[in-house]
């Protein structure tokens, strides 16, 4: 068995907490803690946000979407492959290292996403960017924390309370969706979604995008 070998760490602003990119043969962990926030031969869920959600908009045809977290980019490389080649994605990644990361140690796993012309990077928190704009955007995808309790960053709960979810759908086009991904259920989270007047559908999948394994749950929150 290879061991893991601990590549980088990095602060959470606004945090206490670190982050740490962790390698084995191929085989790439962002880990807090004890807890895994993401590897990247565990990608189903993670690339279903962006294909359910574009599921949603498919008849715009010059679609914008922002994208919560690059993470390991597992969503935004099936946007790209998902939204046609007029899409606009903003990616708001709050971690300078993590955007330091995809495009170093983990430039492999990233291919040429960064690049397309579609893309463009954003470090800094989505919240601002959310609270900033007015009818803006077709999608919100939020995949900055392991759901709507906020785990890296107690601040992340901003974005899925009541003011949160409402900036939310004040930044989206009419018919466009919030799409939520969660490691887990949240019945308190769904019944808000509704309270701030979204249209809900809640999805549970598999994590690898395939049977077997843990389930995780997306949210779509269409505004009407």
């Amino acid at each position: 068995m290879i061991p893991w070998e601990k590549i980088d760490t990095a602060k959470i602003p606004g945090s206490d907490e670190e982050l740490r990119l962790m390698r084995r043969g191929k085989e790439f962990s962002i880990k807090l803690g004890t807890n895994e926030l993401m590897n990247n031969r565990l990608s189903g869920s993670e690339a279903a946000l962006a294909t359910l959600a574009a599921k949603q908009i498919e008849t715009v045809a010059k679609p914008v979407v922002l994208i919560g977290g690059l993470g390991m980019g597992f969503t935004l490389r099936a946007a790209l492959t998902v939204l046609g080649s007029k899409a606009k994605i903003v990616v708001s990644e709050l971690v300078p290292a993590v955007v330091a990361w995809a495009r170093g140690p983990m430039a492999q796993v990233f291919g040429d996403s960064l690049d397309d012309v579609r893309v463009s990077i954003r470090e800094t928190d989505v919240g601002e960017i959310i609270r900033a704009q007015r009818s803006a955007f077709d999608a919100i995808l939020l995949d900055v924390d392991n759901g709507p309790e906020g785990l890296t960053r107690k601040g992340n709960d901003a974005l899925y309370n009541a003011s949160g979810l409402k900036a939310a759908k004040t930044a989206l086009r009419t018919g466009g969706v919030l799409a939520v991904w969660s490691s887990g259920p949240n019945p308190a989270f769904t019944k808000r979604l509704g309270s701030a007047g979204f249209e809900v559908n809640e999805v549970n999948i598999r994590a690898t995008g395939r049977g077997g394994g843990a389930r995780h749950v997306i949210w779509l929150a269409r505004k009407s």
